[in-house]
Formats: C-alpha cells, structure tokens, sequence
C-alpha cells in the first residue's frame, strides 16, 4: 500500500515539473511545452479532487473549517481556474504566476497537515523538505553554471573572431548563435527551479522550528541571484544576444558564486 506520504510528495514533484514546462513555454512560446505542463497539472488536480471528495463525503467535513484545510480548498481552486484559463485564453503569464502561488499553497498544506495526515512521517516529511530544496537549488546552480560556460565559449570565440586567431579551434567551440541560444535555454531550466528551491526553503522554514529570518543573507543572496537571472531573460526576450548577455551572464555568475559561498557562511541558519 502507498503511504500517504509518498502520494503528496509525487503530486508536488509533478506540479513542479508542471511549473517549469509552463515557464519554459512562457519564455520560449514552446506549445509542446505548454501541453505537457497541462496534462501534468491536470494529474494534480485530479489527486486533490479525489482528496476533496474523500473529504466531504467520507469524513464528512468541507475542507474551509480551519485554516490548514482552507489551504487544500484554495490550492485546488487556484489548479482549476489555471486549467480553466489555460484553455479557453492564451494568457500564459497569469497561468504560470497563479501555478506558482498554488504550488506554494499546496506545499504550505501538506507540510502543515502532515501531522495529522501522516503523524509518523511528519518530522521526517519536513526533513524532505529541506533536502529536496537544497537539492533543486544545487541542480539549478548546475544550469546556471553550464549557462555560464557556454557564455564563456561564446567570449573566446568572439575574441578569436575579431583577431582572426585560432580559426582552426572555432569548430570545436561551436556557432556564436548555437553557444548563445545554449545559453538562454540552460538559464530558463534554472530559473524556475531556483524559484521552487527558494519555495521550499520559506516553507520549511515556517513549519519547522527553525527561526527564519527574512534579512538572511543566503536568503537575500539567493533571492537576488534569482532577479539577477529573471533580468537576463528579460533582457533576452527584449531582443539582448550576443557579446553583451554573454558578459552579463558572466557576471550573474559571479553573483551566484558569492552568494554560495561567502553568503552561506555568514548565514544564520545555512551551512
């Protein structure tokens, strides 16, 4: 029998993966994207009406009655109206921002109910919580790193290109537009998954009896290697390429290198 437990963790993992196919399709206008963002969500909306039903009509209890239950409400209204809006307008900015709000009620929910849903696992789901935000952050870290890599190929290889130097290594570097567009699509795998991380992190900090502070400066750094990124896609979007987003990439590299190691050691609650 699966335990209860593993149910809410497998719904979030794919409304996670739901969130980045619904960004990747907002930066890249990718329908392929979009579909499978959908079909994702649509299995999570499925599990959490079984989970209302169960609610009204076994335990007899409509879930508003406390504010932990209104969280499943509110998270599932939210998943229906996105789904709703997802296919009757193409308005993919609400739909990815309503989706990312849900998720965060969803995981506030589970993580506070989970002593009453699973009283055995609660201390050890919350402990998931805070592995599976360092692990998302470090694997959007490694997109933002090879984002960063392929800006540098795209620098040296500039820099032959305009000297006329070490022409016969320009195929093992690739095309100044390949390297560039490399770039760009790493940096829109990272981004959201740095935005589910940092999710993560607030609400295990709010449910455990960790003291979080919000003037952290992991927490600040964190947050400000997340604008620093959303500015490159911006940037990006609005027609930026070449010399100039990979010298910015680089240096929102920089950023990130700063934030994780002098920023964690001076962290309150961070390694």
């Amino acid at each position: 029998m699966i335990e209860m437990k593993w149910i809410y963790e497998i719904i979030l993992i794919v409304y996670g993966f739901s969130l980045i196919g619904y960004f990747i399709d907002f930066i890249h206008n990718n329908r392929k994207a979009n579909r499978i963002a959908f079909w994702l969500l649509t299995m999570v909306w499925l599990i959490q009406t079984i989970f209302f039903i169960y609610e009204v009509f076994v335990e007899n209890n409509f879930p508003v009655a406390t504010l932990v239950d209104s969280l499943l409400f509110y998270s599932w209204v939210l998943i229906t109206f996105s789904l709703i809006i997802n296919r009757l307008f193409p308005v993919r900015f609400i739909v990815f921002f309503m989706n990312v709000f849900g998720f965060f009620i969803l995981l506030m929910y589970v993580s506070a109910s989970a002593t009453k849903r699973f009283p055995d696992e609660a201390i050890h789901f919350v402990h998931e919580i805070l592995i599976m935000h360092i692990t998302v952050a470090i694997i959007s870290y490694g997109f933002f790193t090879i984002g960063f890599l392929f800006s540098i190929m795209y620098l040296v290889q500039y820099r032959l290109l305009k000297k006329k130097k070490g022409l016969k290594w320009l195929w093992r570097l690739g095309d100044l537009g390949a390297l560039d567009s490399y770039s760009f699509k790493t940096i829109s795998i990272g981004v959201p998954l740095l935005l589910i991380a940092i999710i993560m992190g607030v609400v295990w900090a709010y449910v455990s009896t960790t003291t979080f502070y919000w003037l952290d400066m992991k927490t600040i750094g964190s947050i400000v290697v997340l604008f620093v990124y959303i500015v490159y896609l911006v940037l990006r979007i609005n027609g930026h390429e070449g010399k100039f987003l990979s010298t910015y990439n680089t240096a929102a590299f920089l950023i990130l290198l700063i934030n994780f190691f002098l920023f964690s050691s001076l962290s309150n609650f961070h390694f």
